[in-house]
């Protein structure tokens, strides 16, 4: 299998993950809309850049099929130190987002959950699948498929075209 991991999932589509609060989220309701799924964290250098481009982002393609999913990750270096809940209050309070920020997750390792081995095993990066650092950025089309991976320093206004295309606005 060359070092990936077995995921039998066909699309995104097909988890169930859980919401900041510990209920199930199926993420099948988010069939026929493009997505993009970011790892998050509160105390990271790229957090203000990356959470206000993500708020604009949304703001202006909610209403068009975008959805961005966000998962709050304490892996690196420790950035996320809070609850799921902290997490979550601190993205809508100081950023207004209005996406949903779903429970603290494991990105890497054997932990890793299993939606994350999906994203990675369907678009590996520069030095392999494993993520390197927070805010990294997978973009979904509607049918539940990974058409883009980005890395942490490709700001969120950066893949704008990508996800007017993957939205059918170009």
């Amino acid at each position: 299998m060359g070092g990936r991991p077995s995921v039998h999932q066909k699309s995104i589509h097909d988890f169930t993950v859980k919401d900041a609060k510990g209920k199930d989220a199926d993420l099948s309701i988010y069939k026929g809309k493009v997505l993009l799924v970011v790892n998050v964290a509160s105390k990271c250098g790229y957090t203000n850049l990356n959470y206000t481009q993500l708020t604009e982002l949304y703001s202006k393609y909610k209403d068009n099929g975008f959805e961005i999913l966000a998962f709050p990750c304490n892996q690196f270096l420790y950035q996320e130190p809070g609850s799921s809940e902290d997490a979550e209050q601190f993205a809508c309070t100081r950023f207004k987002a209005q996406y949903p920020i779903f429970q603290k997750v494991n990105v890497n390792g054997k932990d890793a959950a299993p939606v994350y081995k999906f994203l990675k095993a369907s678009k590996g990066g520069f030095l392999g699948s494993s993520i390197k650092w927070n805010f990294t950025k997978f973009l979904v089309d509607k049918d539940g498929q990974v058409i883009g991976r980005y890395g942490t320093s490709t700001p969120p206004l950066a893949i704008e075209a990508d996800i007017q295309k993957a939205l059918g606005d170009v």
